[in-house]
Parts: structure tokens; C-alpha cells; sequence
């Protein structure tokens, strides 16, 4: 994790690596959120030394008003920063503060009374079964190797099939396949596992990329090597389903991170339940799997503007 800049008197700098220690080991966050969260609290520092005078202390932060926090959301907003972004950023603060307030040095009643921007409603563009079937059809990857094309109908056929992420499909090791091969143990975010059913189809795509594959990977290295026999790199899955997409005619909307939206909007206009959904999604709130219901909604107004006789 990068090292936060001197943006603050030594008494907040010690209580940042402190909170940064917590988000990792105790709160498990995964390393991106961490991340980012270090970053939006470091630009805040950088804010409040500019707002105040000089580099914020630990007495100064117990003294935030939600006009400060408002102003800094301003700024923020002036330099092109969307509302997801102030959003999370907002959010990263609140946690400092919170941390804080558990430890007697600060309120965080500021933080908690500053209402995030409004976030835009915009829903996931999953593709539909048709496609969807195309891009992992083995027979159509455009990759010269056999073991390569394999490999690539393989990965997606876990994101489509299964409904993980790209980063869970390219972490899995050779020892995740499981003896009975119905079921896959996954490892999702902030090291969340959860158990998925692994389709005959999905497992059938694997034994095919294992038997073609050049390398053999020990139980504790990753199932899916990029050409040189190194790990597979989600930017070469991206690049894929880019040459993918011209080949079908597919839409730019269409991409690895689609075909999870398109395997839990499939689940849900088959019937499937969403708190189902949410645990084969690995999504900590339901509130999270319900934007799908807006997908079904919006796919059935759709059909109905098009065929009713009287739309």
C-alpha cells in the first residue's frame, strides 16, 4: 500500500497508519478499497492544510464541521471528481473519523450528517443469452493456439457460468478444482468466500484448457498462464473479449465484468430468488443484487413498447 504524504501534523499521521493497519487486517477490506480510501483521505489532508492554515492536528479534526467537509466536496467536484467518487471519498473519511471517535480523539457526527452526492442511477448492460452463449463458445475464440482459445472460453465461461469476477476466475489455483467438480470454493472480496455450482459446461471448458495447456501448475499456482507461463493477466481477458466484440458485433457495453451481469440477470428472469442471487454474486447487501430487478423491469417495459399492439 502507498506510503501516506506528510499532510498533517505527526498526531494524525499516526492515527492514518493506524486506521490503514485496521482496514486491512481487522475490517479485511480488499486492497483496491484500501487503497483508495488512503488516497481520498490523503486529499483531504492536502485539502485541510490549504482551509486551515497549516497542516490539520488530531484537535483540529475533532473540531470538523459539515461545512468543511462540504467544502472539500466542492473543491473536489471543481477539479472533475463524479459523485461516485466524492461518494467513496466521503466515505473514506467518515471511516477515519469514526476510527477516531472510538479512540476518544475526535466526532465524527460531521461526517455522518454530510449527505453523499446523489448517486447516478444507472444500470448494468448485460448481454443477452444469445450472445452470451457466442462469447464462450470455444469454437469461436480468435486466438491462433488451441490452448490459448481454450483458455480464454474457459475464463469466460467461469464469469458467465459461475458469475465471478475476472480477478476471482484468475486467482483460482490448480488445487481449487474440486475432487466431486461440482462446486468451487471462491474467494471474493475482502477475502469473503463463498461456494458456486460448477456447471458440467463450465467444467468441461477447464478439463478441455488443462489438457491442451503446455504447463502444468503446481496445486498452489494459478489454473490460468498467459503465454510465457506466467500468470494470466486480466488485461489480456480484456483484450480478448475487445476482438471478441468486433468479431460478433457486439456492443462496447460487452466486456468480461457483462457477462457477471449477464449470469445474474439470466438467474432472475429464470426465477431465480434474489437472496440466492446475491450469495452465488458473493454481494454483502441485497441492496446491491436488487439493481438487477431494475434490469428485468426495464428489459420487460422494452419488449412491451415493442410488440404490445397498443404501445
Amino acid at each position: 500500500m502507498q506510503q501516506p504524504l506528510v499532510t498533517a501534523a505527526p498526531d494524525v499521521i499516526a492515527e492514518q497508519q493506524s486506521w490503514l493497519v485496521q482496514l486491512s487486517e481487522e475490517r479485511r477490506l480488499s486492497a483496491k478499497t484500501a487503497e483508495a480510501y488512503e488516497r481520498d483521505l490523503r486529499q483531504f489532508l492536502s485539502f485541510l492544510t490549504i482551509h486551515l492554515g497549516g497542516p490539520p492536528r488530531i484537535a483540529d479534526l475533532a473540531d470538523l464541521r459539515p461545512l468543511d467537509l462540504r467544502a472539500f466536496l466542492a473543491e473536489r467536484r471543481r477539479g472533475g471528481a463524479g459523485a461516485r467518487t466524492l461518494g467513496r471519498g466521503l466515505a473514506g473519511i467518515r471511516s477515519f473519523l469514526r476510527h477516531l471517535e472510538r479512540k476518544g480523539l475526535a466526532n465524527a457526527a460531521g461526517a455522518t450528517a454530510t449527505r453523499a452526492p446523489r448517486q447516478p442511477k444507472s444500470l448494468p448492460r448485460p448481454l443477452n443469452a444469445g450472445d452470451a452463449l457466442r462469447v464462450v463458445d470455444a469454437d469461436l475464440q480468435l486466438a491462433e493456439e488451441p490452448w490459448v482459445a481454450a483458455r480464454t472460453a474457459a475464463v469466460l465461461t467461469l464469469l458467465y457460468g459461475c458469475g465471478l469476477r475476472i480477478s476471482e476466475a484468475l486467482a483460482l489455483t490448480a488445487g481449487d478444482l474440486p475432487r466431486d467438480g461440482e462446486t468451487l470454493r471462491i474467494t471474493g472480496k475482502g477475502g469473503k468466500t463463498r461456494i458456486v455450482p460448477l456447471l458440467p459446461v463450465a467444467r468441461a471448458a477447464i478439463a478441455t484448457y488443462r489438457d491442451l495447456c503446455p504447463y502444468s501448475p503446481d496445486a498452489d499456482q494459478p489454473l490460468f498462464r498467459g503465454v510465457r507461463g506466467g500468470p494470466l493477466q486480466a488485461a489480456i481477458v480484456q483484450k480478448e473479449m475487445r476482438r471478441l466484440r468486433a468479431a460478433l458485433d457486439l456492443p462496447d457495453s460487452a466486456t468480461p465484468h457483462a457477462l457477471r451481469h449477464s449470469f445474474a440477470t439470466h438467474l432472475l428472469a429464470g426465477g431465480g430468488d434474489l437472496r440466492t442471487i446475491q450469495q452465488l454474486l458473493g454481494h454483502a447487501s441485497l441492496s446491491s443484487t436488487q439493481i438487477y430487478t431494475g434490469v428485468d423491469a426495464s428489459r420487460l417495459i422494452d419488449i412491451y413498447d415493442r410488440a404490445h399492439p397498443r404501445a
